[in-house]
């Protein structure tokens, strides 16, 4: 592995989230000095706190410029990640003003401080959206960068803004500093940690684990699975090529490049029979808030110009996922075994490259 994080000061915005938490796992494992901004974890159990990782950790709300310019002005990272986010489709139908406030409003906070910090602070910032951001036709061909941005539902909507916020300051002010800034979308991750309310995977171990029969909403709609480790590893790299040079700004697709197509109720039964049950399922056909029934990302410009493309099946995917959840309620070190993966998934790459 290179030496490129080592000793780099790294913010993570929404640390304490399934994602953000993992993220932080694989900056540590590189060797960087991470410190991380978020509001405490809203789910219990969660990601965060099964693990115990050495990073700095900074409780304030991504909407607080002052909380945020301070953080900035005390720990002054090179790179941040921005993940910090109201993160659920379902919940920007209760609360759209409090998604618009966190992803979009958050957005601007955090750039702003960014623009007023030192010109040694922050000098790439990776603002991770969503897959969400298209303007969605129900298209069975991948969206890309190209294709216009879009949001049916609020969750969606904010994080369109989050991109047209991002490309606004990265040209009205951070490139004249010489800050640079790129937008990553990836989207319908899974893998162990996640105990977020209204999403697939976590929904179905807890109805698993309390013996209950899962619930699905929309069996049929096809979304791009991929594991957690996946789009991190996305980030990272994009991260590293836009400290390197600038033109690896703007945004970026970090789709599932193996085994694209896969429907909900297909993903459902094939984790249900890696747990071990029959997949016997229940159907919720009451009438729900929209959400896309198809949605594929082309990310042949991450591959092409980063040499970035999935490593693991849907179905080694699944089987990741679990044997994480399974370890977690037989008691085992989820910090041990949540680096073991991260050793796993990196030896897969060395593999790869030779």
């Amino acid at each position: 592995m290179d030496t490129f994080w080592h000793g780099k000061k790294v913010l993570v915005t929404g640390h304490t989230g399934f994602k953000g938490s993992w993220l932080c796992a694989v900056l540590k494992d590189r060797g960087a000095e991470v410190v991380g901004y978020s509001l405490p974890a809203s789910a219990a159990p969660n990601m965060a706190e099964c693990l115990t990782l050495d990073i700095t950790s900074v409780t304030g709300d991504i909407t607080d410029l002052t909380a945020m310019s301070e953080t900035l002005s005390v720990h002054r990272p090179d790179i941040v990640f921005h993940l910090a986010a109201q993160a659920l489709v379902r919940d920007s139908y209760r609360d759209p003003l409090g998604t618009f406030l966190t992803n979009a409003y958050g957005t601007a906070i955090l750039l702003e401080a960014v623009k007023k910090s030192p010109a040694s602070t922050a000098k790439v910032v990776i603002n991770v959206t969503t897959d969400k951001v298209y303007e969605n036709k129900e298209s069975a061909e991948g969206y890309s960068e190209n294709d216009p941005l879009g949001g049916y539902d609020p969750y969606s909507a904010s994080k369109a803004c989050s991109e047209l916020i991002s490309g606004s300051y990265r040209d009205a002010f951070l490139a004249p500093l010489g800050k640079r800034i790129a937008t990553a979308r990836a989207g319908n991750v899974i893998g162990g940690g996640d105990w977020a309310a209204d999403r697939i995977v976590p929904d179905l171990i807890r109805s698993m684990t309390s013996g209950e029969l899962p619930v699905l909403r929309s069996p049929d709609a096809v979304r791009p699975w991929q594991h957690v480790l996946e789009p991190i590893n996305g980030y990272i790299l994009l991260a590293e090529k836009l400290w390197q040079d600038e033109q690896y700004g703007g945004a970026w697709n970090f789709g599932q490049t193996i085994d694209q197509g896969v429907t909900v109720g297909e993903l459902a039964a094939r984790l249900i029979r890696r747990w071990g049950n029959v997949p016997e399922l229940a159907y919720n056909t009451g009438k729900q808030p929209h959400e896309t029934n198809t949605l594929l990302l082309n990310s042949d410009k991450a591959y092409r110009r980063l040499g970035w493309g999935s490593k693991l099946t849907v179905e080694e995917t699944i089987g990741w996922t679990v044997d994480w959840y399974r370890a977690f309620y037989d008691g085992e070190d989820m910090q041990a075994v949540t680096f073991a993966q991260i050793g796993q998934y990196e030896q897969l790459e060395v593999n790869r490259r030779g």
